[in-house]
């Protein structure tokens, strides 16, 4: 599941999904490395600028979730992300940010390979901090739905269940910033 719907408020009110990238919209490129780190099918959630975003990427193949109250923070996005795939059969949703390009298909599949039941519970680590991707089993999504607001996404249920976190090491195969600023741009060259 990819997190696409921010209105990049930090960036003038630029879409993140949007922002040019290796020649590509950064929202493709994210999709991408979902797919090659053994992603599917990909979810990927849309809010400010959904319009613009569905017009100009291509996200054929996606399932594409229109988050009404992305406005309100992550946590509304990451609720109608798991919405979409209640009833698919999926015994697990990875969670990666359209704005983390640092991150590449290892780092997905190694955070994929991390998933054993669907009460697994698993996230990147760069340096022993805990990051992006995040997979989070079936049996959580209820519990995360119900504590995800604002911009705070699963850390409610992530810090409660922090003993049962599975760290995943990828800070040698990926850089786990945000596009967040104009200055955070340059990365993107």
């Amino acid at each position: 599941m990819l997190l696409a719907a921010g209105g990049g408020r930090r960036l003038g009110g630029r879409p993140k999904a949007l922002l040019p990238y290796r020649g590509r919209a950064l929202v493709e490129n994210a999709v991408r490395v979902l797919r090659e780190g053994g992603c599917g099918p990909v979810h990927v959630v849309l809010g400010a600028s959904a319009a613009d975003v569905r017009e100009r990427a291509d996200l054929s193949g996606c399932v594409v979730v229109d988050n009404p109250d992305w406005a309100e923070g992550m946590g509304s996005s990451l609720r109608a992300g798991l919405a979409s795939l209640a009833g698919t059969g999926a015994g697990a949703a990875l969670v990666s940010l359209v704005d983390q390009p640092g991150i590449g298909a290892e780092a997905v599949a190694r955070v994929r390979r991390a998933y054993r039941s669907p009460a697994t519970l698993a996230a990147a680590s760069y340096g022993g901090e805990r990051g992006h991707p995040v997979l989070f089993g079936a049996d959580r999504w209820a519990d995360i739905a119900a504590t995800a607001e604002g911009d705070r996404g699963a850390r409610v249920h992530l810090v409660r269940h922090a003993a049962e976190l599975v760290l995943v090491e990828c800070g040698d195969v990926a850089e786990a910033y945000d596009i967040d600023t104009p200055a955070d741009l340059a990365r993107l060259a």
